[in-house]
């Protein structure tokens, strides 16, 4: 199992200046611990309940770009990216950008967003759910076309393009993966099926992942697919790793493990990510991989 890590928290040190040598020293440690995965949140406000809305926080695809600079072999990605945030045309053209300049290292991860106060804050249109849902299917269809040889045009319910044109393509062959977060069972999973890569399922337990996967592998079923194509992935909020309490964490991924979760997204506390890195998650990672 892989190690990932989910930078988050933009507010240690509090001066906004040291905002960028702080994220780049941090990536750097992550890579050098061995760290697979480097992901960072798609919100414009802090999570209120991670913090107040007021606190930092920065445009992700920007940060992810200042990220690549400074990294060589970390997976880079959003977890996940907002529907309602970006035009699919224009994200598909944006993953791209990143995906040649960080040597290929993009992942496309995308989800329904649901954070309505920043949307009303910044002028984002809050559609119904169920629109949200038609609108991320578009958005898989629409990139995974400008990632193709069609160049043509796209033609659907919400959006239409003339062409869907991405010179330079993406350096990752056949294209950067596509991952979808979230276990709702009747719509998220079912897109999960029908065109990611890879899932995102909150470990909120083994059981409920252990149904949420079920559940995957019946609208797999469906459409005949094997749900062994599809790479599973979790976030792991719970405050074992977060605390340091490593036992607990690694017999908490050998159950999840044995469900077929091959990569584990971690956040890490408040304060100062980099030290936590070194002297907690950097153990972590051969225990892990030995899994």
């Amino acid at each position: 199992m892989k190690l990932g890590l989910h930078y988050w928290n933009f507010s240690t040190p509090t001066d906004p200046a040291a905002i960028a040598t702080t994220l780049a020293e941090t990536a750097r440690i992550a890579e050098e611990a061995g760290v697979s995965v480097f992901t960072v949140m798609d919100h414009y406000f802090q999570m209120e309940f991670g913090g107040r809305a007021e606190d930092p926080m920065l445009e992700g695809y920007t940060t992810l770009g200042y990220v690549a600079a400074r990294t060589d072999r970390m997976t880079l990605g959003v977890l996940v990216t907002g529907v309602m945030y970006r035009h699919p045309g224009l994200l598909a053209k944006i993953v791209s950008t990143l995906d040649v300049l960080s040597g290929g290292r993009a992942r496309l991860g995308l989800g329904a967003s649901w954070y309505e106060r920043e949307q009303l804050g910044l002028g984002v249109p809050v559609v119904p759910v169920g629109e949200r849902f038609e609108r991320l299917e578009e958005t898989l269809q629409i990139c995974l076309q400008m990632w193709s040889d069609d160049d043509g045009p796209f033609r659907g319910s919400h959006y239409q393009l003339a062409e869907t044109l991405c010179v330079p393509a993406p350096l990752t062959r056949p294209r950067p993966p596509v991952l979808i977060g979230g276990g709702g069972e009747r719509r998220t999973l079912a897109l999960v099926a029908r065109y990611a890569d890879a899932c995102n399922l909150f470990a909120s337990s083994p059981d409920d992942v252990a149904h949420k996967l079920d559940v995957l592998a019946r609208h797999c079923d469906d459409i005949g697919r094997d749900p062994a194509t599809i790479r599973k992935t979790i976030l792991y909020v719970l405050p074992t790793l977060a605390q340091g309490d490593v036992d607990g964490f690694l017999a908490d991924m050998a159950r999840y493990a044995t469900l077929g979760i091959t990569e584990a997204m971690v956040m890490p506390p408040t304060g100062r990510t980099d030290a936590w890195i070194e002297d907690v998650a950097a153990p972590v990672v051969p225990l892990l991989a030995a899994i």
